[in-house]
C-alpha cells in the first residue's frame, strides 16, 4: 500500500474530518454529485426511451420502409394496387437486415350510429401481418385471425371507441363511399373483438385494423393485389442503408421510403432529445465538479499545516497531491453510489408503477418511457468519475505554491 492512499485512508476514517470546518462543504460536494447522476440518469433513460417508444408505434403502424407505387396519390388509402407476385414475397432473401414483409392496403371509411358518425382508415391486413407490437398494444379482447375464410372481426383504437361509445363484442356499420358518388356507398358491419391503446393519438384516432379481403372485394381486386408492401428490419440504426437496398432490389414501377422520410418532421423532433440529453450531461458534470473542486480546496486549506509537514519530511508536491485526488476520489464514489441508488429506484418506480403521465397529444405516449441498460449506466459513472477527477488537478496544483516553513506556521 503506498502512503499516498494510507494517509488519504485515515484522513476519511477520523473523527475530526468529519466534524471539520469543511464537513458542510464536503457534503455539498457528495450531493452535487449525486444530484448530478440522478438527473443525467434520468435525461438519457427518459431521452431515450421516449425516442424507442415513438420509433416503434410508428414501425408498428407503417413498418420500417413501405413500398408502394409511382402515382399522385398523397393520401393514406390504397388507391393503384401492387401484384404481391413479386421476387422479394413472401421472403425478402436478397438483403440481408430484413426480417418480414408484409401486404397491406388501407380504405376510409365512416363509422354511422344513430347519434353520430366518425371518420377512419381501415387497415386491411392478412395472414401475412406482424401482430407482435399489436399484441402490446392490445388492453382488451383477443387479436383477430385473418389465416382462414373472410370475417368482419375487427381490432378497434381505445381513443375511437371510447369516443363513438362503442365496447368490445360491439357491432357496427362502416359506409364505403364509391367511386361513383350517385350509387348508394357499400356497408359492411364489423365486429369488435379487441381493442388497442397504442399511446400514438394521431394514428389511434383513425386506424381501425380489419381483414384486407374486405379491401379487395370493395376495391374490385383479386387476391393477388394489395396496396402496398411493409418490411420490417432487424436494426434500425441500418435504415437508411437498408432502404437504399430494398430500392436497388425493387422494380423501377414500385417506390420505396423509409419511416423516417414518410414521417420526418416527426423523427426529427425526436432528434432534438439527443441535443438535450447532451446539454443536460455537460451541465451536471460542470456543476458537480465546480462544487468538487470548492470542497478540495477548502481541504487543502484546512491542511495547510499538514502538507508543510510532509514537505518537510521530503515528500514531493505529486505526492501530496495524489494524497489530496484519493480523498476527492472517495467523496466522487460516494456521491455516485448515492447517485445511482436513487437514481436507479425513480426509473424502476416509473417503469413499473407509471408514475409521471404524459400528454399523448403531444408527446405520443401516455406515460414517461425509460430505457435502462447497464451500459450506458457504466459509462455514465466512468465518465463522471474520470471528468471529476480530470477538472481536479488544476486546483490541486496550488499545493506546488506552498511553502514548508509558512505552512507549519499557518493558523
Amino acid at each position: 500500500m503506498n502512503y499516498e492512499y494510507f494517509l488519504a485512508k485515515r484522513i476519511i476514517g477520523s473523527k475530526a474530518y468529519k466534524s471539520s470546518v469543511s464537513a458542510p462543504i464536503i457534503k455539498i460536494g457528495i450531493a452535487a454529485i449525486a444530484i448530478g447522476i440522478i438527473v443525467m440518469m434520468i435525461a438519457i433513460a427518459t431521452g431515450i426511451g421516449l425516442q424507442q417508444k415513438i420509433r416503434d408505434k410508428v414501425v408498428a403502424f407503417n413498418g420500417h420502409v413501405v413500398i408502394s407505387n409511382f402515382d399522385s396519390n398523397n393520401s393514406q388509402e390504397s388507391v393503384v394496387p401492387i401484384s404481391n407476385q413479386q421476387d422479394f414475397y413472401p421472403e425478402f432473401t436478397s438483403i440481408d437486415g430484413i426480417n418480414h414483409i408484409q401486404g397491406v392496403a388501407t380504405k376510409f371509411g365512416v363509422i354511422r350510429t344513430a347519434t353520430d358518425f366518425e371518420g377512419i382508415i381501415v387497415k386491411g391486413v392478412g395472414k401475412d401481418f406482424k401482430w407482435d407490437y399489436f399484441k402490446d398494444f392490445l388492453i382488451e379482447g383477443r387479436l383477430p385471425d385473418y389465416t382462414q375464410n373472410r370475417n368482419e372481426d375487427v381490432l378497434m383504437s381505445q381513443f375511437i371507441a371510447n369516443k363513438m361509445g362503442f365496447k368490445l363484442g360491439d357491432t357496427f356499420n362502416t359506409y364505403f363511399i364509391k367511386d361513383d358518388t350517385n350509387k348508394p356507398p357499400n356497408i359492411i358491419t364489423y365486429n369488435i373483438v379487441g381493442i388497442y391503446n397504442s399511446g400514438f393519438q394521431e394514428f389511434d384516432a383513425s386506424f381501425v385494423i380489419a381483414d384486407i379481403k374486405h379491401i379487395q372485394r370493395l376495391n374490385k381486386w383479386d387476391e393477388t393485389e394489395i396496396g402496398n408492401f411493409e418490411v420490417f428490419i432487424n436494426d434500425f440504426n441500418q435504415i437508411k442503408e437498408i432502404g437504399t437496398e430494398v430500392y436497388k432490389n425493387t422494380p423501377p414501377t414500385l417506390n420505396t421510403q423509409t419511416i423516417v422520410e414518410k414521417f420526418y418532421n416527426i423523427f426529427e423532433w425526436i432528434k432534438i432529445f439527443d441535443n438535450n440529453i447532451y446539454a443536460i450531461i455537460g451541465i451536471m458534470i460542470l456543476v458537480a465538479g465546480i462544487n468538487m473542486i470548492t470542497a478540495l480546496l477548502v481541504l487543502i486549506l484546512e491542511r495547510t499545516q499538514m502538507i508543510g509537514v510532509l514537505k518537510a519530511l521530503g515528500s514531493n508536491n505529486w505526492s501530496i497531491r495524489k494524497l489530496f485526488l484519493f480523498n476527492a476520489s472517495y467523496l466522487i464514489v460516494l456521491g455516485l453510489f448515492w447517485g445511482n441508488l436513487i437514481g436507479l429506484g425513480l426509473l424502476f418506480a416509473q417503469k413499473y408503477l407509471k408514475l409521471f403521465p404524459l400528454d399523448p397529444s403531444i408527446y405520443y405516449v401516455t406515460e414517461a418511457p425509460v430505457y435502462i441498460n447497464l451500459n450506458y449506466i457504466i459509462a455514465l459513472n466512468v465518465g463522471t468519475f474520470v471528468l471529476c477527477l480530470v477538472m481536479l488537478l488544476v486546483p490541486s496544483y496550488i499545493i506546488t505554491k506552498i511553502s514548508p516553513v509558512k505552512a507549519m506556521r499557518f493558523e
